[in-house]
């Protein structure tokens, strides 16, 4: 019966009832202890008017401080910090309380110098030994051996995450490693730094440890690596933190223990952006995605949603895709006006529907096929998407009134030897030149790969090793450029901000990965051998394949931007009459079916691409990451 009562009773209350309870045991304590130190001492009364008087304002401090807002599990210095000056305020709104009910007749100065020392020690007290109590009880119900863990970085995180893993009796803090020497011999909640990253053989076997954990999300990727390799030296399982960036956008909750993925190794700096100029650019705005249901589009749709857009409209002809995407910003940003339109940005009447409706002043255009052996033998819908689809929409964009169209683009068409790269170069062309003629800014973003958009090597790698291989590599040079999907994305929001129309912007990708080590990273970071457990295939080009991709053709003259990570092409011009009559002819051709025309058309807009990416005329350059 008595244990009801006391599950009954609301914890606030519990809580309050106690801090009353401290505040009438300080105050008559403290008088007690001044008045029998007096030359005639006089009796203390426990529950006179004075007494009250002082509960009321003590409370009335305790409630405008806001310390019941704070949960006593998780007491810490600024819940200290915030009792101590409910404590002297409320000595202050008790002295001027008892100054107009007696003038202070009957209450020593003493008293209210020492009543707030006395009281924020009983307030306190309490709430740290009862953390204290839960932080280090142990689970005698389960009796669940705990793991012992050592941690690799005794920073903020590392600091944090201790603090964590010993509320959770799995896990037993045993050390930490941490190359700054200034650290060798600290304490951090009792667990001692041990020593440097380079000692982790020895000092694993000397704490018997079970587990590591590498807790540095703001490691870069060469320290990050440099970690992993010892960890898999030292044959323990291992496990990371999530890095921050995406802690702060929601993808990871703070003391997670997630298995090292492969975007944790080709991670980047994190990206400086001008967040002032793009949120100004987009908040209030309403913004059309196409392709919205995609990889790149549907974190683009996200972004755009956080920075405050007035409406978003997703045109999207995967029906799937299409609502995923709703369902998800429908969940997470409920007071967007949010649009979703099925159907395809070639199709000439349902982009006027969508334009007159949804009225956007602002258009990222993401939809395209990207998959290039797939393309190479399908050129009709690859100019029939890439190309026309991407006329349709721009033209629609500009009889609205749009202010600004992002197209965005990939490294592939530059010097182009695939049927999908030479189609994205001529929309990349048509943009260009449309631009010249038009009230609307176009503006062409170009990158090259992100990870684990759909379709790319990443996820078909995973896939591979998860069925016990073989890893199926087309060549053992052949490289590519990599960033992650909000990276990217960040970067086209940025890059449309510095445009004024009719520029081509490429993304710093950094250095290019080979694809081969790619592969024996996931391997190793799956737990397996490679050569012994999974094998690497090495199963030659593919039609339209390259070695290496590029980010500038040489008569595109690239120069620095205002920001470190976005470089500007000069764009190519051609002849408007020339290009309409070559896009005429392509239309035709795309109606008849007459592919070998359509190809005839694409050679005779990119001469490079009729020559197998390789014209007479041109050398290709790779951006110089150096730069900036």
């Amino acid at each position: 019966m008595l244990r009801k009562l006391i599950a009954a009773i609301h914890p606030r209350l519990a809580v309050v009832a106690h801090d009353m309870l401290m505040v009438w045991l300080a105050w008559t304590a403290v008088s007690m202890l001044r008045w029998s130190l007096a030359p005639n001492p006089s009796p203390v009364s426990l529950f006179d008017t004075e007494v009250w008087l002082v509960l009321a304002a003590q409370g009335l401090i305790f409630w405008w401080t806001g310390l019941y807002r704070g949960l006593w599990r998780f007491a810490s210095v600024p819940d200290i910090w915030n009792i101590f000056r409910a404590c002297i305020l409320g000595a202050f709104a008790a002295a001027i309380t008892l100054f107009l009910y007696n003038r202070l007749v009957t209450v020593p100065r003493t008293v209210l110098a020492i009543y707030p020392l006395v009281l924020a020690v009983l307030l306190g007290g309490p709430r740290l030994l009862y953390r204290y109590w839960k932080d280090s009880r142990l689970d005698f119900v389960t009796r669940t051996p705990s793991q012992r863990v050592l941690v690799l970085g005794a920073g903020k995180a590392g600091e944090a995450l201790v603090r964590d893993l010993k509320r959770e009796n799995r896990y037993a803090p045993v050390g930490f490693l941490d190359d700054n020497a200034q650290l060798r011999g600290a304490r951090l909640h009792g667990i001692p730094v041990l020593g440097t990253l380079d000692q982790l053989p020895q000092l694993a076997r000397e704490t018997a440890a079970e587990m590591l954990v590498i807790a540095m999300p703001a490691a870069n990727k060469v320290q990050m690596r440099r970690a992993v390799e010892l960890c898999e030296n030292s044959g323990l399982p291992f496990r990371t933190v999530p890095r921050l960036e995406d802690v702060v956008a929601g993808r990871s909750s703070f003391n997670e223990l997630k298995k090292v993925a492969i975007e944790d190794l080709l991670g980047r700096e994190q990206v400086q952006l001008d967040w002032t100029a793009i949120r100004t650019r987009l908040a209030g705005k309403r913004v059309l995605v196409s392709g919205g249901g995609g990889s790149i589009g549907a974190e683009l749709c996200r972004q755009i949603a956080r920075l405050g857009a007035e409406s978003l409209t997703v045109l999207e002809l995967s029906e799937f895709n299409l609502y995923t995407i709703e369902q998800e910003l429908r969940r997470d940003f409920p007071d967007l006006l949010f649009n979703a339109w099925l159907g395809d940005c070639g199709d000439a009447a349902a982009c006027e529907r969508v334009f007159a409706i949804a009225k956007p002043q602002i258009v990222f255009h993401a939809a395209a096929y990207k998959h290039v052996p797939l393309l190479q033998g399908q050129i009709r819908e690859a100019f029939r998407n890439n190309v026309l689809g991407t006329k349709v929409i721009a033209e629609a964009a500009d009889r609205s009134g749009v202010e600004s169209f992002v197209l965005i683009s990939t490294d592939k068409a530059v010097n182009p030897t695939s049927v999908m790269g030479a189609c994205k170069r001529v929309a990349e062309i048509f943009c260009q030149n449309f631009a010249q003629a038009s009230q609307t800014r176009f503006i062409t973003v170009r990158f090259g790969n992100v990870l684990d958009s759909a379709g790319s090597v990443v996820p078909r790698f995973r896939e591979q090793i998860r069925a016990g291989g073989p890893v199926t590599v087309t060549h053992p040079e052949i490289t590519r450029y990599f960033m992650t999907i909000p990276e990217a994305c960040q970067l086209i929001l940025q890059a449309s901000v510095l445009g004024n129309g009719g520029e081509i912007f490429a993304l710093d990708m950094g250095e290019p990965i080979k694809i081969r080590d790619l592969a024996e990273q996931m391997i190793r970071l799956a737990g397996r051998q490679e050569g012994h457990e999974i094998a690497i295939v090495y199963t030659g080009l593919r039609p339209g394949e390259k070695l290496f991709e590029e980010l500038f053709h040489a008569q595109e003259h690239y120069s620095d931007t205002a920001h470190a990570k976005i470089f500007l092409a000069q764009p190519r011009s051609m002849a408007w009459s020339l290009l309409l009559a070559q896009l005429r002819h392509g239309e035709q051709a795309m109606r008849d079916f007459d592919e070998d025309g359509l190809r005839r058309v694409v050679e005779q807009l990119l001469p490079e691409f009729a020559t197998g990416g390789h014209s007479n005329e041109a050398t290709v350059v790779a951006l110089d990451t150096r730069r900036g």
